[in-house]
């Protein structure tokens, strides 16, 4: 009976796990029908979205959105957003052109 010793497993499996996906660094744009594409869709409109109009449309808490907006859009995408004061609306985030 041979047994395995253990350098001969953790070699094993450091050869399994160092194959690298070429792929793996490009930010991916967001499938179609996805909520993270939803709220570029509404970032993209002229006249932007607010945090309150972004809850109703995709059943988000306002934390996920503002997260959402930083991590995924500003970070990972490399997106610009803006916001601004609106005197009717509250803060008023839009992609910046």
């Amino acid at each position: 009976m041979s047994k395995t010793t253990r350098k001969q497993a953790t070699t094993k499996t450091v050869a399994r796990h160092t194959t690298s996906k070429p792929d793996a660094k490009k930010p991916k744009a967001p499938h179609a029908a996805s909520k993270q594409a939803k709220l570029i869709e509404m970032l993209k409109r002229p006249e932007g979205a607010t945090i309150v109009e972004i809850v109703k449309a995709l059943a988000w808490r306002s934390h996920t959105i503002r997260g959402a907006m930083s991590g995924a859009l500003k970070k990972k995408l490399g997106l610009k957003i803006e916001s601004e004061k609106v005197d009717d609306r509250g803060r008023v985030y839009r992609l910046a052109e």
